[in-house]
C-alpha cells in the first residue's frame, strides 16, 4: 500500500514540477526578461543576466523535485563546476532533465538547443533571451559555439545527440569533436547516472520509476586527454576524436 501511495505521489509530483517549469518559462518570458531589456542596454550584459536568472530558476526546479521526493539529486564537485570558464562540457545523456541539472550547477553555461524549441511557447522566450545556440544551421552552429567559448562561456554538449535508453550510450555524433577541434578549448567530462532509469527517450513523463530515482552528477576523475595530429585533415581528426570520446565515456560510465 505504501509503495503504491509513493508511486502515485511521484506521478503527481512530477506533473506538478513540470507544470511549474512551463509556467516559469512563461513568467520569465513575459515579465522578467522584458524588464531586463529595459534595464540593460548592452546585449552582452543583458544576455549574461538572463543566463544567471535561468541558472537560479533551474536550481529552484531541481530543489523542488528533490524536496517533493520526486527524484533525489546528488551533484558532486560543485566548486569545480562553479569555477569553469571557457570549457567544453561533455556529458552522457540518460534523462530528460540532464541539461537542467547541468545549467543549475554551472553559472555561466551556454548550450545547443534543437531548432523546434524556438517555436515552443514555454521555452522560446527563454532561449532567445539567453542566446542559447540553435542547431538549425550546422555551419553557423560551429561559429556560434566557437564565439561563445571565446567569450568565456561553458558550452554544454551531449555527444550522443539525444537521450540514451537503458543505460547504454548511443553512438556519438561528430558535433562535439568538431567544436573541440575548431575552438581548441579544454574539454571537461561530466558523468550522469539515473538509477533506476526514468525520463528516458520515448517514455512519457508520467511513467515514473517503480521506486524513487536518484540522479548522480559528477566531474570525471580522469579527464579525456585526446592526442590530435595537426597535420591530418580536420575530417580525419574529427572521426578519430569522436571514436576516442565514445570509448572514453563508455569506460568511465562502466566504472560508476
Amino acid at each position: 500500500m505504501l509503495s503504491k501511495l509513493n508511486y502515485c505521489w511521484r506521478v503527481l509530483g512530477t506533473g506538478f514540477c513540470f507544470s511549474v517549469f512551463g509556467l516559469g518559462g512563461v513568467v520569465l518570458s513575459v515579465l522578467v526578461f522584458p524588464l531586463q531589456r529595459m534595464c540593460y542596454q548592452d546585449p552582452h550584459v543583458r544576455q549574461a543576466r538572463a543566463r544567471k536568472v535561468v541558472h537560479y530558476s533551474f536550481r529552484f526546479f531541481v530543489a523542488l523535485m528533490d524536496t517533493l521526493g520526486v527524484i533525489g539529486f546528488h551533484v558532486y564537485d560543485k566548486q569545480v563546476l562553479k569555477t569553469l570558464k571557457g570549457e567544453l562540457v561533455l556529458a552522457n545523456h540518460p534523462s530528460l532533465i540532464d541539461v537542467v541539472v547541468l545549467i543549475s550547477a554551472i553559472p555561466n553555461a551556454d548550450c545547443v538547443v534543437k531548432a523546434h524549441l524556438f517555436k515552443n511557447p514555454f521555452m522560446r522566450g527563454v532561449i532567445k533571451s539567453t542566446g542559447y545556440i540553435s542547431n538549425a544551421d550546422p555551419q553557423g552552429l560551429l561559429e556560434d559555439c566557437e564565439r561563445s567559448l571565446a567569450q568565456g562561456n561553458n558550452l554544454i554538449i551531449f555527444p550522443e545527440g539525444t537521450r540514451s535508453h537503458g543505460g547504454n550510450l548511443n553512438r556519438f555524433k561528430r558535433g562535439a569533436a568538431n567544436i573541440a577541434l575548431r575552438a581548441q578549448c579544454p574539454i571537461r567530462a561530466v558523468l550522469i547516472t539515473m538509477q533506476p532509469s526514468t525520463l528516458t527517450k520515448g517514455v512519457p513523463w508520467y511513467r515514473v520509476a517503480p521506486v524513487k530515482a536518484h540522479m548522480h552528477l559528477q566531474v570525471a576523475q580522469e579527464q579525456p586527454q585526446p592526442r590530435l595530429q595537426d597535420e591530418q585533415p580536420v575530417s580525419v581528426q574529427s572521426r578519430a576524436l569522436t571514436r576516442y570520446l565514445q570509448t572514453y565515456f563508455h569506460n568511465q560510465v562502466e566504472k560508476l
